[in-house]
């Protein structure tokens, strides 16, 4: 089931991030958030753009969001997507059920873009893009230090 965020799924949705925060380079965060952090950041979030999370068996198995790419109001119609996925759970189709739901209400709220920004390589992510329709616009080497190596990122945009 997928259903809207409630302040309630924080520490959850907190352990799924800190996981990928200290194993992966999928995010760029270095060190884990606190409660406190991560709380503030969804909520400033969902102020303005929808938070969801997917649930089976009453546990989440992970959450989407949508957040504002960057400030200057040229970008109001701008969004950056954002999709994790409880690190024992891949394989269910969990992050397609919630990108395909994420998508739907982010065309609701009026936007034109959607853009993915994605540590490459990371070929789960690219397909899941993808599948959906973006493409790959972007490929900026180098740009984030994580595990003593530089990381990759790439950006894929999906227009409305």
């Amino acid at each position: 089931m997928i259903r809207p965020f409630h302040i309630k799924d924080t520490q959850v949705l907190l352990d799924i991030y800190n996981y990928y925060v200290l194993n992966t380079t999928v995010t760029f965060d270095i060190e884990p958030l606190s409660i406190q952090a991560f709380k503030d950041k969804l909520i400033h979030i969902n102020d303005e753009y929808p938070i969801i999370v997917y649930e089976e068996n009453d546990k989440i198995l992970g959450y989407a969001y949508g957040s504002r790419f960057r400030p200057k109001p040229a970008y109001n119609y701008v969004v950056e997507s954002t999709v994790y996925v409880k690190h024992d759970s891949h394989g269910k189709q969990v992050g397609t059920k919630l990108y395909a739901e994420l998508l739907r209400l982010l065309k609701e709220i009026n936007l034109h873009t959607v853009l993915g920004v994605l540590t490459i390589p990371n070929e789960a992510s690219v397909k899941l893009h993808e599948r959906f329709g973006f493409e790959q616009v972007a490929n900026l080497k180098e740009v984030g230090l994580k595990f003593g190596e530089w990381q990759n990122i790439g950006i894929w945009q999906l227009k409305f």
